[in-house]
């Protein structure tokens, strides 16, 4: 079976702080052909992510990035708190700093729950080197549903073997970021004043807006009003029988839509 060429990066930042990533590439030259980069979710990590980055990047042809953002896994640790708006620098300002430190001109975001919000004020934010965008369970606000569901997740964190499944990818860093997703989101200041929709206008590339049918952490209006916000490149599409995490839970179909939708955008690049 053909495979890619698996390299473990630390990639250095502007201001020292370091990103781990792993890039796979074909041993055939692809040309210009942009990379998948993959962003991760609230409680990501590259491993959670499974083969579906490299069973994509072999559909599809194209070379992929996965990376972990600043407190996970390999990368630089943070801090609590962390500020409302930590989504922001992390789309706006970090993403192309990754891009650039990991030599990539073009690239095809693929973003889950945190990830898919970080894609869509990344391909607001440096629309001259996004050619495409995909998101699963993005958010643009904090719905009720979002929050029973965090609210939820912090009581199963605190009553069952949650902090050691977790504590298989992210080790000493689990509790710190487990607050880091709970307390954040929970705080009032925080869910009251987000609203990512100012972004989405600004969003000029193909865009499929994923979201699986029983997703316990947003309502299906996030899909559709993201779509409304970046208009007629937007494709609303809902996973059926499926809840937060769709490229786990339905792999083979969405494995199939997103080859779909990454075929028809890079032969018209």
């Amino acid at each position: 079976m053909t495979s890619l060429n698996w390299q473990d990066h630390i990639l250095t930042l502007p201001d020292g702080q370091q990103i781990h990533a792993v890039m796979g590439c074909h041993t055939r030259k692809n040309g210009n052909q942009p990379v998948l980069v993959f962003l991760h979710e609230a409680l990501g990590h590259i491993r959670m992510w499974k083969d579906f980055p490299e069973r994509l990047a072999l559909a599809t042809g194209l070379n992929v990035l996965v990376y972990e953002r600043l407190g996970y896994g390999g990368s630089s640790p943070i801090t609590l708190p962390r500020e409302d708006d930590y989504l922001v620098p992390e789309g706006e300002r970090r993403l192309a700093e990754v891009l650039d430190a990991a030599g990539i001109s073009k690239a095809i975001l693929v973003g889950h729950s945190d990830g898919g919000t970080i894609t869509l004020i990344g391909a607001a934010s440096i629309p001259d080197r996004v050619v495409a965008i995909i998101t699963e369970a993005a958010h643009i606000y904090a719905d009720d549903l979002t929050l029973k569901g965090i609210r939820e997740a912090a009581d199963v964190y605190k009553t069952t073997n949650l902090p050691e499944r977790l504590a298989r990818y992210h080790g000493d860093r689990t509790d710190l970021l487990f607050r880091a997703w709970t307390e954040t989101w929970l705080r009032e200041s925080c869910h009251r004043n987000m609203d990512f929709r100012p972004w989405l206008k600004e969003i000029r590339c193909p865009a499929l807006i994923m979201q699986g049918e029983q997703d316990q952490y947003g309502v299906p209006e996030q899909v559709t009003d993201i779509c409304a916000g970046i208009g007629e490149l937007a494709e609303p599409c809902y996973v059926p029988d499926c809840a937060h995490m769709p490229h786990l839970e339905a792999t083979e179909h969405v494995l199939e839509l997103m080859t779909e939708f990454v075929s028809r955008v890079t032969a018209t690049v």
